[in-house]
């Protein structure tokens, strides 16, 4: 005779942890504990980043629009918020509408097309504010959870994990950005401007982009990058920088290769596309190339190479080293200025 049992009576029989799960290892108050836990932090995140991010609202011609043109974040109390340059693109008048309801009309400090950046800066003071962190550290799989106000739903929280790093997208205008994050937080339009934050509530990345018609793709500007543009922005107004005539991704570099050239980093940035009658074609810079170091300084990422090239002054020749394939090869390059 065949004897059955309840499924409780099966966890609880003789001889049988009252804890143990078939097939996992885990009890039920286990896996409840670490679901618990996993809410808790999620919870301690939206809780200490939601009141820093704001409600775009953008004014073209006369009309009002507040049900959530875009998002954006405070990263300063004296009033200074991060958003994309593609939300207030041509707006006559921009409205910040903070989770509280306080409401603030906003000037644009400066936008970079480039990055999909802008910055704006509200009449206030003692305004909460999240922290930028350093999204060089960043690895796939890391936790991150999206804050942004998507088809008017304001406040909308949204988790995932990164997905990669030093990616390559062109924006809504056709240019290229650079040295992209994907992740896998849901986004949807809206979220534009918002803040993509770690497990311990820092801004690691401002949420750009989503891909029509496909699922779990979300991407974002590195919080480094966008410390570099507020920096440029907020010194001069716009952001100039030497001008090369590349787009490029972060690329990881054979270990063999770094020691056989005694190279200082183990990272550099891949050639994406090359510009036609751009300095970077002149100097036979060629898609697929890996610039390792410019004016004798080593290149680990686009941000890197933004840095270097942000002071550099039009018309100055640079050496800049190159792999293409497993040959390092040395280029010299004159970047021109552009905005």
């Amino acid at each position: 005779m065949i004897s059955l049992i309840s499924q409780q009576e099966r966890f609880a029989a003789p001889g049988m942890p009252e804890t143990s799960v078939q097939g996992n290892g885990l009890g039920l108050d286990q896996a409840a504990a670490i679901l618990n836990g996993y809410s808790d932090a999620i919870a301690a995140v939206v809780n200490a980043v939601s009141p820093a991010v704001v409600r775009i609202g953008v004014k073209y011609d006369g009309r009002q629009r507040d049900d959530g043109s875009g998002s954006g974040v405070a990263i300063a109390p004296d009033g200074y918020i991060l958003t994309n340059s593609h939300v207030v693109q041509a707006a006559a008048g921009v409205l910040a509408v903070f989770r509280d309801g306080t409401r603030y009309q906003a000037r644009v400090v400066g936008a970079d097309p480039a990055t999909d950046l802008a910055l704006l800066s509200l009449p206030g003071s003692g305004l909460p504010f999240a922290t930028l962190g350093d999204s060089n550290a960043l690895s796939p799989g890391q936790l991150v959870v999206a804050i942004g106000n998507p088809l008017g739903f304001d406040f909308t929280v949204s988790t995932g994990v990164i997905s990669s790093l030093g990616r390559a997208l062109r924006s809504q205008e056709g240019r290229l950005i650079e040295n992209i994050i994907q992740h896998t937080a849901p986004l949807n339009p809206g979220n534009s401007g918002g803040p993509l934050v770690d497990s311990r509530g820092i801004v690691v990345g401002i949420n750009t982009a989503i891909i029509a018609l496909a699922q779990g793709l979300g991407f974002a500007v590195p919080s480094n990058t966008a410390r570099w543009v507020v920096s440029q922005l907020l010194t001069r107004g716009s952001v100039q920088r030497g001008y090369l005539g590349i787009a490029g991704g972060t690329r990881r570099l054979g270990r063999r290769l770094v020691r056989h050239y005694g190279l200082s980093a183990e990272q550099g940035v891949e050639v994406v596309t090359v510009d036609p009658g751009s300095p970077a074609e002149r100097a036979g810079i060629r898609k697929g190339d890996t610039i390792v170091s410019f004016d004798g300084q080593p290149v680990r990422s686009v941000d890197d190479l933004l840095r270097l090239l942000s002071d550099w002054p039009g018309g100055k020749p640079a050496a800049v080293k190159i792999l293409r394939w497993t040959d390092l090869l040395e280029r010299t390059v004159e970047p021109s200025l552009r905005g």
